[in-house]
């Protein structure tokens, strides 16, 4: 969707294939429900094809991808990035304004 603020126009059409400064993405639904601000002109583009549809198998490789994420996330030890909290012997220390409350 784009508006035309000098022309008094809304302009509707397929999903922009990069961001464009003024330009917003809608759903299908969203897009079929739209109305143009008062005395403004709305057009429609149709691209003249359908959404692709997703597989099962799109689904699956998201699954796996992140599944695969997640065992390297847990095989890797833990760096200078991990949280204080992970340290038994620094419950209760205090960090700048925070502190750290082991449970009990």
């Amino acid at each position: 969707m784009t508006y035309v603020h000098a022309d008094a126009t809304v302009v509707i059409g397929p999903l922009g294939r990069r961001a464009e400064p003024g330009a917003h993405d809608l759903c299908a639904e969203h897009a079929a429900k739209l109305t143009p601000p008062v005395d403004w002109q709305l057009i429609r583009i149709d691209s003249g094809q359908a959404p692709p549809e997703r597989s099962h198998d799109d689904l699956l490789a998201i699954a796996d991808a992140v599944r695969e994420a997640a065992d390297r996330a847990d095989r890797t030890p833990p760096g200078p990035e991990s949280s204080p909290a992970d340290d038994p012997a620094a419950a209760g220390r205090r960090h700048g304004h925070l502190r750290i409350i082991g449970d009990s």
